[in-house]
């Protein structure tokens, strides 16, 4: 990381922004910042999988109640049970 990454929190480390802006409201330094432009080349991979009728009617009703897609559930219950397997 270079010298000094963010001009407004004097941070050294993404850590030292991160917890800068955890405690730090935007709208109060808004005259520090300024315009940039950048591309962004997001480049993602669906991959799709069979999933048994019942059992997707069902994943579909707990996302619907928590508020997420059915992808952003299953995505989220996969990295959960694969965090469990490195134990």
């Amino acid at each position: 990381m270079s010298k000094n990454r963010s001009s407004i929190s004097k941070s050294q480390s993404y850590k030292e922004i991160g917890e800068f802006w955890d405690t730090h409201d935007l709208a109060d330094y808004w005259n520090k910042t300024e315009s940039v432009e950048f591309e962004i080349d997001i480049q993602s991979e669906i991959t799709y999988y069979a999933i048994d009728k019942e059992l997707s009617a069902k994943i579909r009703a707990i996302a619907k109640r928590r508020g997420v897609s059915a992808d952003t559930l299953l995505n989220l219950w996969l990295q959960e049970k694969l965090q469990e397997q490195k134990s």
